[in-house]
């Protein structure tokens, strides 16, 4: 299944009653990223501490993304780090933290295209949103293969 049959099944009709908080989740994804001490490395060492660290490297490789479950993600991540993306995209933090593992396995795939971690940790979002389709189509449908 691709990022936007993922997203579009998530997100359904949902994303026109909530006023675009899904689109503020993928910004805040990003910016969780990016904001973690030593960027994307950063993340990546939160997420070997939690025993994930298999996880998180399958999103860097270019091989398949290994799934990561909500629960997985929040214990990784601390519930205060979801607890303040659930309030700042204005969503409850369960619904975060599912919608995040959706998400994050792309946000970071993305931002590593060549496998790697970009120098100095920090991933361009121009560049995720143009590799995941942008936030027109991420969130309206379509069919590009992320």
């Amino acid at each position: 299944m691709s990022l936007l049959d993922t997203l579009g099944s998530l997100f359904g009709s949902q994303s026109q009653q909530q006023g675009g908080g899904q689109a503020q989740l993928l910004a805040a994804a990003m910016e969780l990223v990016n904001n973690q001490p030593g960027g994307l490395n950063g993340l990546i060492e939160k997420f070997k501490q939690g025993g994930l660290g298999d996880i998180v490297q399958s999103w860097v490789g270019n091989g398949e993304n290994q799934p990561v479950s909500p629960d997985q993600l929040q214990n990784a991540l601390g519930s205060d780090v979801v607890s303040g993306l659930a309030q700042k995209v204005g969503m409850q933090p369960d619904q975060v933290s599912g919608l995040l593992a959706q998400v994050l396995p792309h946000v970071v795939n993305a931002g590593t295209p060549n496998g790697e971690v970009p120098q100095g940790g920090q991933i361009n979002t121009e560049s995720v949103l143009g590799t995941l389709g942008g936030l027109a189509s991420l969130f309206g449908g379509g069919n590009k293969q992320a």
